[in-house]
């Protein structure tokens, strides 16, 4: 049987490591290739036009289907006449969005399970996760596939990919159909549009001088074209005759480079590979656990007004700190699995497919500071910033009016309410009496539509209490059960942070409040190179010192 007669399926095809499956199926010539996405049509890449898929496309050997895995009709005309389905479509992982990762990772996979039976598919490959046995609270150290799913997983990204691998290994043998799952663990490589980019991102915005944790903890990463040669090598397996299939379907297998590092140091390689400076600064992980739950709460109300998906999430904090090696033995024993790219030649193929994004490449300051897109890039940051000096000076003046009237004088917190009441209301009716000119400047009325508060607007802000409401209730009552002690710690934290505050006057923290935003942050946006290279060197200073003080003690 020639290639042009056998079809596979690769779902999510246009997806990082789906793309290095494809370019490797057609340059085996093993399969004709059907690219099943979620676009209604496929688009090249500059480099891919000319290249293998393109010449591909061109010729018939390959085809794009346009398929959503929760339309049962459209997964079942992608796996139409074809003798193997590669499913490795998924959903965004940082996304933590439970409905969305079930609705794809679960009921997509439930879809592409059935098409295979009913379409008479021979062998199904799903690519899984390494994260479907990883809790988030106990590192996993060489572990092999005798560890069990944990009853609570890290995010719901791990927990219904976990879900979809039980339901592709159940159905080995169904009609004929042979399965089995592969669990990747932190793939790299060319292409990748998460790791590299952000980590170069947070170089260039100076967030990449931290180390969360210890920095001990040990990694498992994998080249991306090892993850394709590791689904090729399952496809080979389950299409052998006799116990090499039978061995081989029904089971999962975890897929690495065999090569475990310490997962900062691999992060620093790769910064250093491309010029910029390797992570130093150490914070424990217990720091950063309760920022980064504010962070996710402050997510969770303001991601409907549309703001971004934060990189400091619990999840992430657990994933940067613990241990997570692999032991990749029974991929190699029962499909034939081992690396074909070294993980040096991996990171050094990387590193030259980013060149681009080269220290030496990055442009010149020549849009607003750091600060100035933190603090919103609006009306607020231009005050802040003295950008405009009669509107900061008039800001200023309000600030220091309403410490000496209202937070020096002693006043209770009901009076200062109903004064700042009493003197809202005497501005307005004097403001609206004003004539339109005065001395030939023109007098802007405040108009009766900056009070009105719409309906969707009152809708939204009353969604976002009983949201919190509800959240606050769920504590509780997760408390009275008495079975979640890391909930525990995490409100006995918060509540002692608060209790801290307490200690410090609120005339004090009004003044310091106010030498920060309108000194603090004016300086470092007219000295942000300078500040950030002191901070450098100071940081590369307590470095040497520290290793200098380690060995004298030796």
């Amino acid at each position: 049987m020639t290639s042009q007669e056998r079809w596979c399926v690769v779902t999510g095809g246009r997806g990082f490591a789906a793309r290095h499956l494809v370019e490797m199926l057609i340059r085996y010539e093993m399969f004709c290739v059907r690219i099943a996405d979620l676009g209604h049509s496929i688009k090249l890449d500059a480099y891919e036009e000319e290249g293998t898929l393109g010449k591909a496309l061109s010729s018939g050997r390959a085809q794009y289907v346009s398929a959503d895995l929760r339309d049962k009709g459209q997964v079942l005309k992608a796996c139409h006449g074809a003798d193997v389905v590669f499913h490795m479509a998924a959903p965004d992982s940082s996304i933590n969005n439970y409905n969305l990762h079930y609705s794809v990772n679960v009921e997509g996979t439930r879809n592409v399970i059935e098409a295979c039976v009913e379409m008479q598919v021979k062998r199904l490959i799903y690519t899984s996760s390494a994260s479907v046995v990883f809790d988030g609270v106990r590192g996993v150290i060489n572990a092999d596939e005798s560890l069990s799913y944990p009853v609570k997983h890290n995010d719901s990204y791990s927990a219904t990919k976990a879900e979809g691998e039980a339901l592709v290994l159940k159905a080995n043998g169904e009609k004929g159909l042979l399965t089995c799952s592969l669990r990747p663990s932190g793939i790299f490589g060319p292409g990748d549009k998460l790791l590299v980019p952000s980590l170069v991102d947070a170089a260039r915005a100076g967030k990449s001088k931290f180390i969360i944790g210890d920095g001990n903890n040990m990694y498992d990463f994998t080249y991306v074209e090892n993850v394709a040669h590791s689904h090729i090598c399952a496809e080979r397996a389950l299409a052998s005759k006799g116990t090499v299939a039978e061995k081989a379907s029904g089971q999962a297998y975890f897929i690495t480079n065999m090569e475990p590092i310490k997962f900062w140091e691999f992060m620093s390689l790769i910064l250093e590979g491309l010029g910029y400076e390797r992570p130093r600064i150490k914070i424990p992980a217990f720091i950063m656990m309760p920022i980064a739950h504010l962070v996710e709460l402050i997510y969770k109300l303001l991601a409907p007004y549309g703001m971004k998906v934060p990189q400091l999430t619990p999840s992430r904090i657990r994933l940067l700190s613990c241990n997570r090696t692999f032991n990749s033995s029974k991929a190699k024993d029962r499909l034939g699995y081992t690396p074909i790219v070294s993980l040096q030649e991996g990171l050094e193929r990387t590193i030259e497919s980013y060149s681009h994004l080269r220290a030496e490449h990055q442009p010149k300051r020549d849009g607003p500071s750091k600060v100035h897109r933190y603090l919103g890039g609006g009306r607020v940051a231009d005050i802040l910033l003295w950008k405009d000096k009669k509107q900061s000076l008039a800001t200023l003046l309000i600030f220091l009016a309403f410490y000496y009237n209202f937070v020096a004088s002693g006043y209770t917190i009901v009076t200062t309410v109903f004064k700042l009441i009493l003197l809202a209301s005497v501005f307005l009716y004097i403001h609206a009496n004003l004539p339109e000119r005065i001395f030939g400047c023109t007098v802007e009325k405040v108009p009766v539509s900056a009070f009105h508060c719409s309906e969707e607007k009152s809708r939204r802000a009353a969604l976002s209490v009983v949201s919190q409401w509800n959240t606050a209730v769920g504590v509780l009552k997760s408390l009275c059960r008495g079975n979640d002690w890391m909930l525990f710690l995490k409100v006995i934290l918060m509540l002692l942070i608060v209790s801290l505050l307490g200690f410090i006057s609120f005339q004090r923290l009004y003044l310091v409040g106010m030498l920060v935003i309108f000194v603090a942050f004016y300086i470092y946006d007219k000295k942000e190179e300078e500040i950030d290279h002191l901070i450098s060197r100071v940081t590369k200073y307590g470095s040497k010192l520290k290793s200098y003080t380690k060995k004298k003690d030796l």
